[in-house]
């Protein structure tokens, strides 16, 4: 198991960001974490990294937050923050609950992605929506409108598994 730990961290990722900057529950933001890093995101980004010492987060990240990769951007740097991943090749994302949004499971995701998760209750700021390529939305058949964002980017991060990380080898 030492050798395996220590190898790690130099495993392949999916190219796949998951940018958590608009998540504000630390349980929420755990429950991410510890999602990215079944899946071997590239990396998960939070308003501030400091979050990760919250002992809510922890406990529902358990020990993920040690494995994952953690970036941070502030609120008012994420405009710039999403403009310098489009010029790296990222595709950007919104995941929301908005008229015109395209179905999750008929969209074609890009291969390197950063996947914009919305803040509880408000979702995600119509400015920060406009600098998205895309905004998708999970169909839904319930009275509630929306789900939980933590369950909602799990099964963002599945569609996007299954239509590009089946290339990695799944740990034994």
């Amino acid at each position: 198991m030492e050798s395996f730990r220590k190898r790690y961290a130099t495993l392949p990722r999916h190219s796949l960001t998951v940018c958590a900057v608009l998540v504000e529950n630390p349980m929420n933001l755990g429950g991410l974490c510890r999602t990215a890093e079944a899946f071997r995101l590239e990396r998960l980004v939070l308003q501030d990294l400091s979050l990760a010492r919250n002992r809510k987060f922890r406990q529902v990240a358990v020990t993920t937050h040690q494995w994952q990769p953690l970036a941070e951007s502030s609120l008012e740097n994420l405009p710039t923050w999403l403009e310098q991943q489009r010029q790296q090749g990222y595709g950007v994302v919104a995941l929301a609950v908005q008229p015109g949004a395209a179905l999750l499971m008929q969209a074609t995701l890009p291969q390197r992605m950063v996947l914009v998760l919305g803040r509880e209750l408000t979702g995600i700021p119509k400015d920060i929506l406009a600098l998205c390529d895309q905004t998708l939305v999970i169909p839904q058949y319930g009275v509630v409108e929306s789900l939980n964002v933590q369950t909602a980017a799990a099964i963002a991060i599945y569609e996007y598994i299954r239509q590009w990380g089946m290339n990695l080898t799944p740990l034994e």
